[in-house]
Order: structure tokens, then C-alpha cells, then sequence
């Protein structure tokens, strides 16, 4: 589904003028941030023009051969090839938000949509989430990504190969989501797109954010299972929030402290995602998790108010903190405010609450990031090198997809009380 847009353009597939009035522009001073919230926007109303289309044609029927018409239960494999997008040349409309040229790609757009349902996340909260306000960048073990601004969703940068790889995973992912329910530790890719700004092009994938829209994370850790080459930096260290690694995690006694049933769960998921993993030749993921000490965040929160109160401001009310009017955060404000430690599990689906008798009371956020990795002939390269430099026994990162899950879930097995 292709469209150009300008003076006097129209679409390639219908002699149909574009009307920018429709489309509500995401107001940015970033200009790829500009072009990703129209480009989002415009494509969500396209795909409602077309389903009033197939709705008003469905009408024009009569009942009894409507009962005839199948519904839609799956996607087709074109589905997983399929692209949508525009490109806008010399256009007229709110120059002060866009630039003058500029192209957007929505990919799979029909697997992406389908995805989210599965995953429990509505069109227009999506929407909403990723266009109100604009997202905000952020920084993490070198790599750049967005948080939206609600902060229920991630989107991160990624390259042209890893837009080939995505699409390599796709159909076996989606599989996946529908044979499991949607109940998955694997990261939730809810949408891919390319930007095209200034003859540079970028790419953007979204997914749910791992960690809380509402509680502070205070501790963060990357965990691979290796011991080679896995302790943070100094540099990273001295960050507000550093993102340890595995030897950090075993020389700080670190611990996870769930309840049993909670533990079991959280492995069947773990031991099953895995497995998928490795079925497709996957290494090199990470066990991310997050934890929020709620002590700690009462004393942030006291602090807060103090402050507030000193300033002669209203202080704030206690777990308010990230709720949005609109969006995926929007289901909160039918509900009585959450206190502290609180999560609503629609949302923070990768959360879990400390263990009753636990020595503190904290919340972890626990989900696989990076699982993009296949274990191809440059890995086996990489794996020959770093055997060779570190020893045949040595816990190297790069080895061979069973190797890498056995001793992952070795390591992840040992992170609990």
C-alpha cells in the first residue's frame, strides 16, 4: 500500500485525494520524532478507512450472505512480506513540525496489529501512547532509544540488519505468541517502521517497556550467564543507573526474592521461551531485571513532598507518578490510585512482588532482551577467537545455541533465595 502526498498527489491505488487536515501532527523540535508520530497517526487512519470501506460494503449485503462471509482467523504468508508507505514531497502543511521531504515505513503492519491484540494492548491506546507527546530519548550500555511518554513503551533504533533478522523471526514468533497465549518473558515487539529524513534512514522498532511506567527502578542488571568480559565498567558504574552485569551480581550477593509459586512459574516461562530460542539457532540474549525497593521509593517520595511543600507546590499524591490520562497507562484512572510497591499486572506484565517473608519488600522486573543473535558463521568465528584467547573451559559468551541455554538457565536457576 503505497502513497505519495503533496500538491496535487494521490494515492497509487485509488483516485483518492489525501486530506492532511485528518491526521493530528505529534508537535517535535526533532524532526524524525515529528515525522514518526504523523506517519504513525497517518497510517492508523488509513487502516480505518479501509475497514469503514470493507464495513459499509459488508452492509450493502444481505443477512443471509453475511452469514457466509469468513472471518479472518489468521494471517497469510504475504502478511510477513507486506509493507505500507507514504512519501511526502514539497507539502504545504505545518512546516514548522516536518520537514519538507520525508518518507515512512510501516512493516507487517497487519502481524504487527494482530500482535498487539494478542498481547492485550488496544489500536488507539497504542496510538495514543506513542503520539500525544513525544517521546524522550534515552541512553543505556551505548545504545540510544525512546521511551513514549507515558512510559508503557520502548522504541529502540535498530539497524537495517536487524530489520532483516526480524523478518527472518517473524512468522516463527508470532507462532510462538498464539501457541502461548501471549504469555511469554520474550521481549513484545509491537511495531517496526523506517523513517526516511534528510536522504538518512532509520529504523524503529516498539516494544512494551520491560520495566515500570509508574516504579523507580534502583538496581538493573544485564545477565548473560557468562563470567568473561561480564562486570560493568568503572564508567558505567559511576552512572545514576548503572547496568551491572553477572560478576557485579554475584560479588554484591544479589538475590531475587519470589515466592515459590511465583519461581515456577517464572522458570516454565524461562525453560519454554528458551527453548523456542534455541529451536531457531538464538544466542546471545539477556535476562534484563529491574528492581524497585519500595522503602527506598517511600523516603524518594517523603523527600519529594517535603520539597514540594518548602517550593509552596502541591505535593504530589503517593504512586501517581508516570499515570497518564490517555493510552495503555489509561486503565489506572478507573482504579483507585496504586500505593507504594503497587503495579497493575495488565501493564507491568514483566513484574513480580517480593516474596512475604523476604528481607525487604521490593518489586522485580524481569523479561529476555536481544534475541536477535543468531549463531551464523561470523558468532562461530567469534567463538573460535575468544576460545583460543580465553581457554577451551573459560564461561565465553559466544558459544553454540544449546551451550548458551543450558548454561543461562544454570545461571538464572541460582538467582533466587
Amino acid at each position: 500500500m503505497a502513497a505519495s502526498v503533496g500538491p496535487g498527489t494521490r494515492t497509487k491505488t485509488k483516485k483518492k485525494h489525501f486530506v492532511p487536515q485528518r491526521v493530528k501532527i505529534l508537535r517535535s523540535a526533532d524532526p524524525l520524532l515529528g515525522v514518526l508520530g504523523w506517519g504513525i497517526n497517518h497510517q492508523k487512519n488509513l487502516q480505518n478507512e479501509i475497514l469503514s470501506i470493507e464495513f459499509s460494503f459488508l452492509k450493502s449485503q444481505r443477512i443471509s450472505e453475511l452469514s457466509q462471509v469468513p472471518q479472518p482467523v489468521m494471517l497469510l504468508p504475504d502478511d510477513f512480506k507486506a509493507n505500507s508507505k507514504i512519501k511526502v514531497n514539497n507539502h504545504l502543511f505545518n512546516r514548522e513540525n516536518l520537514p519538507g521531504h520525508f518518507k515512512f515505513k510501516e512493516y507487517c503492519p497487519q502481524v504487527f496489529r494482530n500482535l498487539r491484540e494478542r498481547f492485550s494492548i488496544d489500536d488507539q491506546d497504542y496510538l495514543v501512547s506513542l503520539t500525544r507527546s513525544p517521546p524522550t530519548y534515552e541512553t543505556e550500555g551505548g545504545g540510544r532509544f525512546l521511551l513514549s511518554y507515558d512510559r508503557t513503551l520502548v522504541i529502540k533504533e535498530i539497524s537495517s540488519e536487524d530489520v532483516a533478522d526480524m523478518h527472518s523471526l517473524l512468522s516463527h514468533y508470532h507462532q510462538y505468541i498464539v501457541k502461548c497465549h501471549g504469555s511469554t518473558l520474550l521481549p513484545q515487539f509491537l511495531g517496526m517502521y523506517r523513517l526516511s529524513v534528510d536522504n538518512e534512514e532509520s529504523y524503529m522498532l516498539v516494544m512494551r517497556n520491560m520495566f515500570s511506567h509508574r516504579l523507580t527502578v534502583h538496581r538493573k542488571y544485564d545477565l548473560k550467564g557468562s563470567l568473561v568480559s561480564r562486570e560493568a565498567s568503572d564508567k558505567e558504574k559511576g552512572k545514576e543507573l548503572p547496568t551491572l552485569k553477572d560478576i557485579d551480581f554475584l560479588n554484591m550477593n544479589q538475590k531475587v526474592y519470589i515466592s515459590e509459586e511465583a519461581q515456577r512459574d517464572f522458570m516454565e516461562k524461562l525453560k519454554r521461551d528458551v527453548e523456542f530460542l534455541v529451536q531457531l539457532k538464538i544466542m546471545g540474549y539477556s535476562l534484563l531485571l529491574g528492581i524497585h525497593d519500595v522503602q527506598r521509593a517511600e523516603q524518594e517520595d517523603e523527600e519529594e513532598v517535603e520539597e514540594e511543600e518548602g517550593d509552596g507546590e502541591p505535593a504530589p499524591s503517593v504512586g501517581s507518578y508516570g499515570t497518564s490520562p490517555e493510552g495503555i497507562g489509561s486503565y489506572l484512572n478507573s482504579h483507585k490510585p496504586l500505593g507504594p510497591g503497587d503495579f497493575d499486572p495488565y501493564i507491568d506484565v514483566y513484574a513480580i512482588k517480593s516474596a512475604e517473608n523476604s528481607p525487604q519488600k521490593e518489586v522485580y522486573f524481569m523479561g529476555l532482551i536481544d534475541i536477535l543473535t543468531q549463531y551464523d558463521a561470523k558468532k562461530k568465528a567469534a567463538h573460535a577467537a575468544k576460545t583460543v584467547k580465553h581457554g577451551a573451559g573459560a564461561e565465553i559468551s559466544t558459544v553454540h545455541p544449546e551451550q548458551y541455554a543450558k548454561r543461562f538457565l544454570d545461571f538464572v536457576t541460582n538467582i533466587f533465595a
